[in-house]
């Protein structure tokens, strides 16, 4: 028998394609639309660093500074005042505000989204300033010490974070081995900016004559704060290994804290370099000898410029330098084998400048550009995770 219309069942597919689509549907969409327009916004960010001298940390955040203001968002730089860090800073037409006591820090934070310290001892201001406050605590750490006391180095960046910005995967076991929840690590390499060409011949030439390096010289340079940690005293000690060997060696060791006079004519100590790109036009080779590495970005920076590294095999180095293709690695504290690593690349300059070719190619995965975008992502996801 045949029912009457109204008391036929109707089959699955249609009721499903007759359903009206349920009300949540539409307040997810919503709330979707409403999260991509948020990730559209420009952020509001304070850095934080408590340097007064200008080294890897203080360039690090410059550059990343510069590659996040390229993608519209509003920044500030928390830093002592008359700070090297602050005249880059203003020199770049990146704001920069004083850093005093936690009270003024706390002012500053009036309208941010996110504080990031790029220091331990920023971190511990940035952490007292935006006490219950709604803004997210971000943390770079850039070295790969062992921490004295690990339970308070969990403290400091698990609790006291929440996020923590390892520059290379050694950083982020040494944070994980104090007790550093790995949800709370995001790995990002600092950025480096590439130069737009290659160095030119006549830019190499006026850059060797500016440093008094001969044209058949071999100029090997390590740019560093001078502390035992980045190994000039090894780099010495090769250098004393190879003199007579090879008579047309040069050696130019800069940064901050060098010694008043070279220890022989030779080398060069010209201090704080300011033109990054004139010293790197001047060398055959670029060394870091380095005990102790969070990351390397000069070493990085060496290679975007064309320059073949010798380099500590510890830390991030190892993740920068390929050995037999844009350089060579050596146990920290070797000084032999630094020193046999400098004369193989004197004797090869053909493959020297094969190394070249691979550094400034590869140096791409070390991008500005990437760094922000990594960054700016760890943001983002840190405030949707606070909500």
């Amino acid at each position: 028998m045949r029912l009457p219309l109204r008391f036929r069942r109707r089959s699955p597919e249609k009721r499903i394609i007759s359903a009206r689509p349920p009300a949540v549907i539409n307040s997810a969409d919503r709330k979707c639309a409403r999260r991509c327009e948020e990730i559209s916004e420009p952020l509001s960010i304070l850095h934080v660093d408590t340097g007064r001298a200008f080294r890897g940390g203080q360039q690090a955040l410059l550059t990343l500074a510069r590659g996040l203001r390229e993608r519209g968002h509003s920044q500030q730089i928390a830093t002592p005042a008359n700070s090297a860090l602050a005249e880059r800073a203003n020199q770049d037409g990146l704001a920069s505000v004083p850093l005093g006591s936690v009270l003024d820090l706390r002012r500053a934070l009036r309208g941010v989204q996110i504080v990031h310290a790029h220091s331990g001892r920023a971190q511990n201001l940035a952490f007292l300033a935006a006490m219950r406050l709604p803004v997210v605590r971000v943390m770079t750490r850039h070295v790969a010490f062992e921490p004295r006391y690990p339970r308070i180095h969990a403290l400091k960046y698990g609790a006291g974070c929440h996020g923590v910005i390892a520059v290379s995967e050694p950083v982020r076991r040494v944070l994980v081995n104090a007790g550093v929840p790995e949800t709370k690590i995001e790995i990002i390499p600092n950025g480096i900016e590439s130069p737009e060409k290659e160095t030119s011949a006549e830019e190499r030439r006026a850059a060797r004559l500016t440093y008094g390096i001969g044209e058949n010289d071999f100029a090997v340079g390590h740019l560093g704060a001078f502390t035992r940690e980045k190994g000039q005293d090894v780099a010495m000690e090769a250098f004393a290994i190879l003199r007579d060997r090879m008579p047309g060696l040069r050696m130019i060791l800069a940064g901050d804290g060098a010694p008043p006079v070279a220890p022989d004519a030779r080398v060069l100590l010209p201090g704080f370099v300011t033109n990054r790109k004139e010293f790197f036009a001047a060398l055959d080779l670029f060394i870091m000898p380095s005990r102790s590495e969070g990351w390397g970005l000069a070493a990085a920076e060496a290679l975007a410029h064309g320059i073949p590294v010798v380099a500590s095999d510890m830390g991030g180095l190892a993740s920068i330098v390929e050995p037999g293709k844009t350089g060579w690695l050596v146990e920290p504290g070797d000084s032999r084998a630094l020193a046999s690593a400098i004369e193989e690349a004197a004797l090869d300059p053909w493959r020297l400048k094969e190394m070249s070719s691979r550094g400034r190619e590869g140096s791409a995965r070390f991008s500005t550009q990437k760094t922000a975008d990594l960054t700016e992502g760890f943001y983002r996801r840190l405030m949707e995770r606070d909500r």
